[in-house]
């Protein structure tokens, strides 16, 4: 069992930043991957970026060059930096966990508003 804590979201003007963070109850290096999720309304829930165990990433074409993933071992937690943030870039973001079955985090909203 995995228990991930997210916080950082909030509510940001078109252009800025907002950090997210994820604190796992486990190890992250006992984890294949850790990474966010979000779902906008009426929409499904999409994969913004990933961190593996080997600490290669992957990241939606919408987010790349945009948002950055890292991950601070010592702390078990992961992080998502958002910077030029979109309109379309507000949703509610969920940490993800895969160890071998996946686990979701209670979702944070991102709001973007002028």
């Amino acid at each position: 069992q995995v228990q991930l804590v997210e916080s950082g979201g909030g509510l940001v003007q078109p252009g800025g930043s907002l950090r997210l963070s994820c604190a796992s109850s486990r190890s992250i290096f006992s984890l294949n991957a850790m990474g966010w999720y979000r779902q906008a309304p009426g929409k499904g829930r999409e994969l913004v970026a990933l961190i593996f165990n080997s600490g290669g990433t992957n990241y939606a074409d919408s987010v790349k060059g945009r948002f950055t993933i890292s991950r601070d071992a010592a702390k078990n937690t992961v992080y998502l930096q958002m910077n030029s943030l979109r309109f379309e870039d507000a949703a509610v973001y969920y940490c993800y966990a895969r160890a071998g079955p996946a686990y979701w985090g209670q979702g944070t909203q991102v709001t973007v508003s002028s």
